[in-house]
C-alpha cells in the first residue's frame, strides 16, 4: 500500500506553505519519489530546489472529473512514487473523491485562514464539514487579529470532528492558548482544588486570563517563599516546576496577603486557600494576580514536591 497524505483547505488557506514545510524536513527528504498532485493553481509556487532536494515531481489535476482512480492510476505508473501527496482544491466535495485501491491515506490534515473562516463556516459549511470530517490535525494561521475568536472557531470544529487536534498559528508561530473547556477543573466550583497538573496550568493560564479567576476562591498546597523586599502581611506560595529538564527549574507562584504570614517559616509546606484579584503589584510592573489568603495551614510535602510541564 502506498501512503497518501490529503492537504485539504480553500484557496489561500496556507496549504502550499505548509507543504513546503513538510517537504523541507530531512524526515521527508528519503529516497524514493514523492508524487505531488496539486489540485488548483495558488498564487504561492513550489520552489524548483525544493523538489529536487525532495526527490518531489508535481502534476496537476485540473478538475474534479479528472481526479478518478483511473487517471490517478496513470499518474502512478509513469511516475512510481515512494508517496503521494494531494493538494485538494477545497471548492470540490471531498466526500466523491475516490483513489486507487493500492492508494492508503495515511494523514489528512486541513488548514484554514482564520480571518475568513466565518465567511466559509457560514456560507459553505458543508463543503467544509466534509474536508475536517476525517481530517487529524486541523491548522488555523494567521490568528493574530481573531485572538478572541479562537475559542469559538475551536468549538465549531469539535463539534464535527471532535477527535481532531486543533492548531493555532499567528506570524510568530503556534499559539499555546488554554480553552475554558480543556481546563483539568471546573471554574463553576465554590473552591477549586488544585492538583499538581491543575496548579500548573493555573499558574499559566492566570497570566493571559486572569479574567477566569478575579473572585475566584482556589485550594492548594504550596511551598513557602519569603522574599525579603516583602511586606510582613505578604509572602508566595508556590511550587518548583521542572519545564525540560533538572536544570532547567523555577518557582511559580504569585504574592499572596495572609495576616500571619510573618510567622511562616522558608519552604515550609502550607495548604492555602485564598481569593484571587486583580491589583497593582510593583514586582509585576502593573497589574497581576494578587492572592488574598482565607486560610494558610501547615501541611505535609506532596508526594510530588516539582511538577513538570516536558
Amino acid at each position: 500500500m502506498k501512503p497518501v497524505y490529503v492537504i485539504n483547505g480553500f484557496l489561500e488557506s496556507g496549504k502550499t506553505e505548509f507543504i513546503c514545510f513538510t517537504l523541507d524536513q530531512p524526515y521527508f527528504q528519503v529516497r524514493g519519489t514523492t508524487l505531488l498532485i496539486l489540485c488548483e493553481e495558488g498564487e504561492n509556487e513550489y520552489d524548483e530546489a525544493l523538489l529536487k532536494r525532495s526527490h518531489t515531481v508535481v502534476e496537476l489535476v485540473e478538475s474534479e472529473a479528472e481526479f478518478n482512480p483511473a487517471n490517478l492510476m496513470e499518474l502512478d505508473k509513469k511516475h512510481k512514487p515512494e508517496r503521494i501527496i494531494i493538494e485538494f482544491n477545497g471548492m470540490w466535495n471531498y466526500k466523491n473523491a475516490k483513489l486507487p485501491w493500492h492508494w492508503k491515506i495515511e494523514q489528512q490534515i486541513t488548514t484554514i485562514d482564520a480571518s475568513t473562516f466565518p465567511m466559509y463556516y457560514t456560507n459553505m459549511r458543508s463543503l467544509l464539514a466534509e474536508m475536517i470530517r476525517k481530517s487529524e490535525m486541523i491548522i488555523f494561521n494567521r490568528c493574530d487579529n481573531v485572538r478572541e475568536e479562537l475559542g469559538g472557531y475551536r468549538r465549531n470544529i469539535k463539534a464535527v470532528n471532535p477527535s481532531a487536534d486543533v492548531i493555532f498559528e499567528d506570524a510568530n508561530g503556534e499559539i499555546n492558548e488554554i480553552f475554558e473547556e480543556d481546563l483539568p477543573y471546573d471554574l463553576s466550583q465554590e473552591t477549586i482544588e488544585l492538583d499538581n497538573e491543575g496548579y500548573g496550568i493555573w499558574y499559566l493560564d492566570a497570566m493571559d486570563h486572569l479574567e477566569r479567576y478575579v473572585g475566584k476562591k482556589l485550594q492548594f498546597v504550596g511551598m513557602v517563599l519569603k522574599p525579603e523586599n516583602f511586606p510582613d502581611d505578604y509572602f508566595v506560595p508556590g511550587r518548583m516546576a521542572m519545564t525540560c529538564c533538572a536544570e532547567d527549574m523555577a518557582f511559580l507562584g504569585y504574592a499572596c496577603q495572609f495576616a500571619g504570614a510573618k510567622a511562616l517559616r522558608q519552604k515550609e509546606w502550607v495548604k492555602v486557600t485564598a481569593v484571587v484579584a486583580k491589583e497593582y503589584w510593583e514586582d509585576y510592573k502593573g497589574e497581576g494576580p494578587i492572592l488574598h489568603a482565607v486560610s494558610v495551614e501547615k501541611t505535609k510535602a506532596p508526594r510530588e514536591e516539582v511538577i513538570s510541564f516536558s
